[in-house]
């Protein structure tokens, strides 16, 4: 994993304020950094790359990459799984390569040799951009499901992209806050592509290629999507041996690696498959997982005993209730969005440790979303008794302070009433005097003509995995210098899931296919306990930070009601902890 930044402009470019701009971008390579300075005709274009060195290590290798001819240059942050066959495929066209074992020069090649279809031979996770001088043409190109963000600004004259939105924000000097993506922001605990959270800088969507043109003393926008989940949409028969031999390839493609890899483990469904598949295939495992010193969030016992089954080389991380105000703040501060899932604060200090020792790690992320493991979708699947769906009408008479009224609305026979309530949180904007946006996302979820499962499954791929999930992976992890592979995030199981029935669903038995798979080395207490989520004990930092969260609070000149603390504090629950935590972020982030 990498981290670039970038400036094309018909006028000449200030090269040290690209140099400033890049230290928010330094964590995500620090192995080393060069920069392009040049000029072709009348474009001028300063690049400068920061390389986490993870597949050839030579500096053969280092970024930004110019093609053999000098004809192309390529910036690219990511992972490519398959570039060897790919190298292969290219070479046996005559394609000659510099180095080894270098994904960039495939990508560099396979792109100057095939043009914007090489994407659709690309497996893996990549935010990339390519440059082509002749043609004076500028092609970005982000993954098919969000793993790797990469933003712009365009106008007349010049584009400014990159790996970091602040890095824009300072490079572009736009900071104008949108008022939209405040409000979703607020709704939702992120803004979802394109947009970000000012109003001139955006966000490339997952699967999505823009083409900027620079003819004579104009720029040109075009942009299109390549990869679709719901174009997949069919209903074969779901076979079991199937889907693992494609588990297996994906587990195994993330552990090719020119430097040690590493392995969460949380001790739930997800992470011990992950971890079973690699112990079954004869590698040997390095493995590290969280206690908690809160019994209500620790699961150490179960990550203890499948790195006890699988003899491997295991390390548990302690994390204290107490967690310091600075110390939370200091985490947040390594976010380029505002986002806030607090679940942030364990990842971050799980990647720190894993990043002292390795430079790669693999993760369970994904696993729910691919299998409908998250109870929101049970819940929202369940047919209700009459007398329960009445009990989801009395939602428009909740109070605000007593949460989002999902406890009502899961009783609702109308899937997508039940299951946005699960992400939108409209109560908290009726408290704000805001709008919301979650008609709109139901009405989405209501055109949909396919069966219900796959409705919500598609929404899990349109907005939490892509959005929010895989934000926090790759802030969390690159703010560390560590590479997060995430095998359940591979395109070709969710072209499997997609185009098959889902036998592997079950309403009462959440992602039984995958609990089948354990049972025999773990027994039932195992595969069959609820689930708990990598959290922290927010309440008790939210409620006994009291005063410096109000000066926090204070300080948010957004228009919000300045009560808000002492409101949501009248119960002390964790949506409330939340609530208040959104707002901690906000005034975090704006503060940068």
């Amino acid at each position: 994993m990498c981290g670039y930044l970038g400036e094309i402009s018909f006028k000449t470019i200030d090269k040290d304020s690209i140099i400033n701009s890049n230290k928010r971008i330094e964590c995500r390579g620090p192995d080393s950094k060069r920069i392009e300075n040049d000029k072709t005709e009348n474009i001028h274009y300063s690049f400068i790359f920061n390389r986490l060195s993870i597949l050839d290590l030579t500096s053969e290798a280092d970024q930004p990459m110019r093609s053999l001819d000098g004809k192309s240059i390529v910036l690219f942050n990511g992972e490519i799984y398959n570039h060897m066959e790919l190298r292969a495929k290219l070479e046996s066209k005559g394609v000659k390569f510099r180095t080894k074992r270098s994904d960039t020069e495939v990508v560099l090649n396979g792109l100057k040799e095939m043009g914007d279809d090489f994407v659709h031979e690309l497996r893996g996770q990549f935010a990339i951009a390519f440059f082509d001088l002749e043609k004076r043409n500028l092609t970005l190109f982000r993954d098919r499901l969000g793993q790797k963000p990469i933003f712009y600004y365009l106008n007349k004259e010049k584009i400014i992209f990159g790996s970091n939105l602040l890095s824009i924000k300072e490079k572009s000097n736009e900071s104008k806050i949108s008022e939209e993506s405040l409000r979703e922001y607020l709704e939702t605990g992120v803004v979802q592509s394109p947009n970000t959270i000012y109003e001139k800088i955006y966000k490339l969507k997952p699967a999505e290629i823009i083409n900027i043109s620079f003819k004579k003393n104009e720029i040109k926008k075009i942009s299109k999507t390549y990869w679709k989940p719901k174009d997949f949409i069919d209903e074969k028969t779901f076979k079991d041996d199937e889907f693992f031999n494609l588990f297996s390839e994906s587990v195994h493609l993330r552990t090719l690696a020119d430097v040690e890899v590493a392995n969460f483990l949380s001790g739930g469904i997800d992470s011990t498959s992950i971890t079973k598949n690699l112990n079954d295939n004869g590698n040997n495992l390095n493995t590290f997982s969280v206690r908690f010193e809160n019994s209500k969030y620790d699961e150490s016992k179960w990550s203890r005993l499948v790195a006890e089954k699988y003899n491997t080389n295991h390390t548990e991380v302690d994390l204290k209730i107490d967690i310091s105000f600075d110390k939370v703040n200091s985490i947040l501060s390594i976010l380029d969005e505002p986002y806030s899932d607090p679940s942030v604060i364990p990842s971050y200090l799980l990647c720190n440790a894993i990043s002292k020792e390795y430079k790669v790690a693999i993760s369970g992320d994904g696993g729910d979303e691919l299998l409908g493991g998250y109870q929101r979708i049970s819940n929202s699947l369940l047919k209700k008794s009459k007398l329960q769906n009445m009990l989801s009408n009395l939602y428009s008479f909740y109070p605000p302070f007593l949460g989002s009224g999902a406890n009502l609305t899961k009783f609702s026979n109308d899937i997508a009433r039940a299951y946005s309530s699960y992400l939108y949180d409209e109560k908290f904007l009726n408290f704000l005097g805001i709008e919301s946006n979650k008609s709109a996302f139901e009405t989405q979820i209501r055109d949909l003509n396919i069966s219900d499962y796959k409705k919500l499954s598609l929404m899990e791929y349109n907005l939490f995995l892509p959005e929010m999930m895989m934000l926090k992976v790759d802030r969390t992890s690159m703010a560390n210098s560590l590479e997060v592979r995430s095998p359940f995030v591979d395109h070709k199981l969710v072209e499997y899931v997609f185009s098959h029935r889902p036998s592997y669903f079950n309403i009462g038995n959440p992602k039984k296919i995958l609990k089948q798979y354990l049972v025999d080395d773990f027994g039932t207490d195992f595969t069959n306990r609820s689930k708990m989520g990598f959290i922290f004990d927010l309440e008790s930092f939210i409620y006994s930070n009291k005063n410096l969260i109000n000066d926090s609070l204070d300080s948010l000149d957004i228009g919000i009601q300045k009560n808000v603390f002492s409101y949501f504090s009248k119960f002390k629950t964790r949506i409330n902890a939340n609530r208040i935590w959104k707002l901690l972020v906000l005034s975090n982030y704006l503060t940068k």
